[in-house]
């Protein structure tokens, strides 16, 4: 419902607000005086109703926790390999996918974060969100992705790897990806086709691209190994955690502002988290109930597997 409400310019006023759904509005501000008051047309205050204060509070907390959850799940892959001195059961075109995704996504953040033409451009285009879509918290949390997923990259350098390499489909995805953004930037630079702002964008698309196919080596892998040694089921729980937790925020916050565009609004993001959980429920069926280890198997005969399978023989059982 719109209204107008008067006030005086000599006297204090304050206006009462009541809420009678849940939603957001915007309350704007006009004069009619001939003093000028620079900037009072861009001046407005966000009214934001929820169901509940209590689930808003709930919904901060579940945020804290997938974002600690996800930040922790690099950590038992760094010790896995580390503990065994040996990355056999990890499989490469994941990390390497991995890697490619946090950088894609973390170019995406820095820029919207910190760069201040491109800061000027979603404002720009997007005038009436007061919130920045990214937070400090997703920088830190996309710095600190990358740099353990490159301590990662580093074990499979310097541990025993076995017969396992970077599959080629990995290694033309990945070039594929990294000559679009090439060709994207130039064209960015030298005509006005592309903004900076949509050039960053394409960024986001690269990490979507990759979320999608990553998880796929490694379950195959487990597969044809009918093993999951090597793939630490510790990162697979907490982000699972984290993955769930993040669909159950995107839920409550769709249900507490009686509006479900954090859902639907925004089904790339949704389908995505979806997909990751999908994985890990898979991985974790994998782990426990296609392929128990014991806790004391021997590692040796998993590299036995790889080089036996390598030479195009069949493996022994273990």
């Amino acid at each position: 419902m719109l209204s107008n409400v008067t006030l005086s310019v000599n006297k204090s006023s304050y206006v009462d607000v009541y809420g009678q759904d849940a939603g957001e509005t915007y309350v704007i501000f006009n004069t009619s005086s001939s003093v000028n008051i620079s900037n009072l047309h861009s001046f407005k205050v966000k009214v934001h109703i929820v169901h509940s204060y209590s689930l808003v509070i709930v919904n901060m907390v579940i945020g804290w926790v997938y974002f600690v959850a996800w930040s922790v799940s690099f950590y038992p892959q760094v010790y896995v390999n580390w503990s065994r001195k040996s990355v056999i059961g990890l499989n490469f075109d994941f990390v390497c996918y991995n890697l490619l995704g946090f950088i894609a996504y973390g170019v995406f953040n820095v820029g919207m974060f910190w760069i201040p033409k491109i800061k000027a451009e979603y404002t720009a285009k997007h005038p009436n969100e007061d919130e920045d879509p990214v937070e400090v918290n997703d920088v830190f949390f996309t710095l600190h992705a990358i740099l353990l997923t490159i301590i990662t990259g580093v074990q499979i350098l310097i541990y025993d790897r076995g017969n396992q390499v970077v599959s080629l489909l990995c290694k033309i995805l990945i070039s594929v990806s990294c000559l679009f953004v090439f060709i994207a930037l130039m064209v960015t630079i030298f005509t006005d086709k592309i903004t900076w702002l949509d050039y960053l964008y394409y960024f986001s698309y690269v990490k979507i691209g990759v979320t999608l196919i990553k998880y796929i080596p490694q379950a195959y892998m487990n597969f044809r190994r009918k093993s999951t040694v090597g793939w630490s089921i510790g990162n697979v729980l907490l982000d699972f955690t984290g993955g769930s937790l993040s669909i159950l925020q995107m839920i409550i916050l769709s249900y507490n502002n009686d509006s479900w565009d954090a859902i639907f609004g925004d089904l790339t993001k949704f389908g995505l988290g979806l997909i990751s959980v999908l994985f890990d429920i898979l991985f974790i069926i994998q782990h426990y109930l296609l392929y128990p280890q014991s806790k004391h198997q021997d590692y040796e005969c998993i590299q036995d597997y790889e080089e036996e399978h390598a030479n195009g023989k069949p493996a022994a059982p273990t």
